[in-house]
């Protein structure tokens, strides 16, 4: 039999040394793909030999009338040579149906679905899809900001791999008035950013970005469009893609500016959503686990598994050091502090690392984003918290989810606006 001792040894050691493994596995996945690929394109422009195909940018929205002005007419200023945009009204409550209309009415490259009834994001995409004149898509979400050069990058990869499926972007954050908004800019690009082109290394992307992205239409029709009973349909439609053998990649200079929360309480309950849908995807699709033909997306599987894992290790360290205060618990499974031992130092010196090489990498795109370096000190406290309350919300939620249940939107957190 298998000492106490022993299994808290394994529980402690993993719940420090999983993040340390993964950080430098990313680090090394990134500075592959950074010298390998990115280093080469920087300072050039996308080119073709031939004429870009046309392409249709598809905006869902669901109460966006402070937003979806500003979003249409940057869109409007894309450097691409053809290009519709189709803008789908998720049966909004405000404003938004007599934005949409007037803005159709101005520009003839809009064009305007309206929905009377809530129906969800997967079914206002799928809908664009159907009535859009192209093979390819530009999706984003109803209050970001595309930058005018985002469709050539991400068509760069249509054009030249017939085998990809989809493309996603790079989000930024615009909203940055908060110490929440500071560290999310950090988040997004030594986290985020750093681990997405780990992955286009290492075989699959865990997902496109929802809020960014690219698709080749005949690969969407292959799979059945984007699923409508899926909280996170993004994740969703990523999986369903790879397994049926299309790429996706990841294009850093395909940028798009996105409002995040900056409460507490907006991050928490969008870190849940994003747990819980991606629960709901690996038991969707976790048949596919053991199957050969599936074997590119075993890291995948593995990786998601294993931080849910890690998220239940911390909160029985946490649970155990608050025990110890109340009962006599054995020594071998006593948490005497959860202040950082030479362990936790090691763990704050490879983060500051990780962000250090990501935001050499992400400067390139934006200047200034060194400054927001020492800000991401307070990232292991106010995030992983968070990522764990969300993971541990999120699990059962999945399970016990009515399966085939539509899955509708509510207006999120978007920051605190600056002005």
């Amino acid at each position: 039999m298998i000492e106490l001792s022993t299994i808290s040894g394994l529980l402690f050691g993993f719940a420090l040394y999983y993040p340390l493994f993964m950080a430098y596995l990313w680090m090394a996945g990134a500075l592959i793909y950074y010298f390998h690929w990115e280093r080469k394109e920087l300072g050039t422009n996308p080119s073709s030999d031939s004429p870009p195909p046309p392409v249709t940018i598809l905006v869902p929205c669901h109460n966006e009338a402070d937003n979806i002005r500003e979003t249409l007419e940057q869109l409007l200023r894309q450097n691409y040579p053809s290009f519709e945009i189709i803008a789908i009204n998720d049966a909004s409550t405000d404003e938004t149906e007599e934005l949409l209309d007037q803005l159709a009415k101005e520009h003839e490259q809009i064009r305007v679905v309206h929905f009377k009834h809530n129906m969800g994001k997967a079914t206002a995409l799928n809908m664009g899809a159907i009535a859009s004149k192209n093979e390819f898509l530009i999706c984003i979400d109803g209050d970001a900001l595309l930058d005018e050069d985002a469709t050539l990058w991400i068509m760069k990869h249509f054009s030249n791999g017939p085998r990809v499926g989809a493309v996603t972007g790079n989000p930024r954050i615009r909203t940055r008035s908060s110490l929440l908004g500071k560290i999310q800019v950090g988040e997004f690009s030594a986290i985020v950013g750093l681990i997405k082109r780990a992955q286009r290394v290492y075989g699959r992307i865990f997902t496109v970005s929802g809020v960014v992205a690219g698709f080749r239409k005949a690969a969407l029709h292959r799979v059945g469009y984007w699923s409508t009973d899926m909280i996170t349909d993004d994740i969703d439609v990523s999986w369903k893609l790879q397994l049926d053998h299309w790429d996706i990649r990841f294009e850093p200079k395909a940028m798009c500016w996105i409002l995040m929360p900056e409460t507490y309480s907006g991050l928490l309950r969008q870190r849940i959503r994003w747990a819980q849908g991606g629960v709901e995807v690996l038991i969707k699709y976790f048949s596919n686990f053991g199957l050969w033909k599936s074997r590119r997306m075993w890291m995948v599987f593995i990786e998601f598994i294993t931080s849910v894992f890690w998220s239940f290790s911390i909160v029985v360290t946490i649970l155990l050091w608050g025990a110890g205060f109340f009962l006599d618990l054995p020594e071998e499974i006593r948490i005497h502090s959860l202040l950082p031992s030479w362990g936790g130092v090691l763990l704050g010196i490879t983060c500051l690392l990780q962000f250090a090489i990501s935001l050499s990498i992400e400067s390139r795109y934006e200047k200034n984003i060194w400054k927001y370096y020492f800000w991401m000190v307070w990232f292991p406290i106010a995030y992983w918290t968070i990522n764990v309350i969300a993971v541990v919300i999120g699990l059962p939620r999945a399970l016990l989810r009515k399966k085939g249940t539509n899955a509708i939107w509510v207006s999120p957190d978007r920051g605190i606006h600056e002005k």
